[in-house]
C-alpha cells in the first residue's frame, strides 16, 4: 500500500515566504532616521554622547531591526522604559514652567539649534518602537543580565574617564555627568555622600528600580522567542 502525502497549501506558501517579522518600511525609516542622527550628534555632541543609555539602546535597536535578533531590542526595552518615562514627565513639566528634575534642561537651550534638539524628541516615541518590537520578536529572557552588564559597564567608564558634573568644558554641547553618575545636577556633583558610594547606590537602583520591574513586566507579559519552533515530541 502506497502512502499518499497530502500538502496543505498554506504551510507550503508560509514555508516559501521570508520570514520578516518587522515591516520593510519600519526598517528604512528608523535606518533613516539614525543615519541623520548618528553624524549629527558625532559634529555636535562627540562619540562619548554614545555612552548614553538612551543612545546605546537607539543602535541595540538597529541591530535588531535588521536582524530580527530580539535580545538587543529586549534589553534596549529593559534599560529605559522607566527611566524614558522619567524623561518625559521632566521634559511636559518644563514645558508647564515647573523645575522637576533639570534632567531635559538642554531641551530649552537655546544655544543648541531647534534641529539638533528636535532629534533628540526620539526619547518620547522610542520607548513605544521597543514595545512594539518585543511585542513582534518575543522578549529574551537573558536580557536582564546583558543590559545590566553593559549598563554598569557604562557607568565606570563614565565615572572613571568622561567629565563630572560642573566640568568647564570647551563646547557647552559637550557631554558631561553621562548616565547621571554624578548626581541629577550637571551643574553640580551631588554631596549626598562619597561619590564612589554614590555610584555604587545609584547603579544598584537602577537594576532595582528600573530594570527588574520592567523585566518582571514583560516575563509575564511576552512569549520567549527560544520557545518558538520547539519541536513537541506526540505522544504514542
Amino acid at each position: 500500500m502506497k502512502a499518499t502525502i497530502v500538502l496543505n497549501p498554506d504551510v507550503v506558501s508560509a514555508a516559501i515566504q521570508p520570514k520578516t517579522k518587522i515591516p520593510i518600511w519600519l526598517k528604512l525609516v528608523f535606518t533613516g532616521f539614525m543615519a541623520v542622527l548618528v553624524p549629527v550628534y558625532l559634529y555636535n555632541y562627540g562619540r562619548t554622547n554614545f555612552l548614553y543609555f538612551c543612545d546605546t539602546a537607539l543602535l541595540l535597536t538597529l541591530v535588531s531591526i535588521w536582524t530580527e535578533n530580539s535580545l538587543p531590542v529586549s534589553m534596549a526595552a529593559v534599560g529605559i522604559l522607566i527611566p524614558q518615562f522619567f524623561w518625559c514627565l521632566d521634559f511636559f513639566c518644563q514645558l508647564l514652567g515647573f523645575h522637576l528634575t533639570g534632567l531635559t534642561s538642554y531641551m530649552f537651550d537655546s544655544q543648541r539649534s531647534l534641529f539638533l534638539r528636535g532629534l533628540s524628541l526620539f526619547h518620547g516615541w522610542l520607548p513605544f518602537l521597543l514595545v512594539y518590537l518585543v511585542l513582534r520578536l518575543g522578549y529574551d529572557r537573558r536580557a536582564l543580565k546583558g543590559w545590566t552588564a553593559l549598563a554598569w559597564l557604562l557607568c565606570v567608564i563614565a565615572f572613571l574617564f568622561l567629565p563630572p558634573a560642573g566640568a568647564l568644558l570647551p563646547d557647552s554641547k559637550l557631554p558631561l555627568n553621562v548616565n547621571l553618575v554624578f548626581g541629577f545636577d550637571d551643574a553640580h556633583p551631588q554631596t549626598w555622600m562619597p561619590q564612589g558610594l554614590y555610584v555604587v547606590v545609584w547603579m544598584l537602583a537602577l537594576f532595582l528600580l528600573a530594570y527588574v520591574p520592567t523585566d518582571l513586566m514583560l516575563k509575564k507579559m511576552l512569549p520567549d522567542p527560544g520557545s518558538r519552533g520547539r519541536l513537541i515530541k506526540p505522544t504514542q
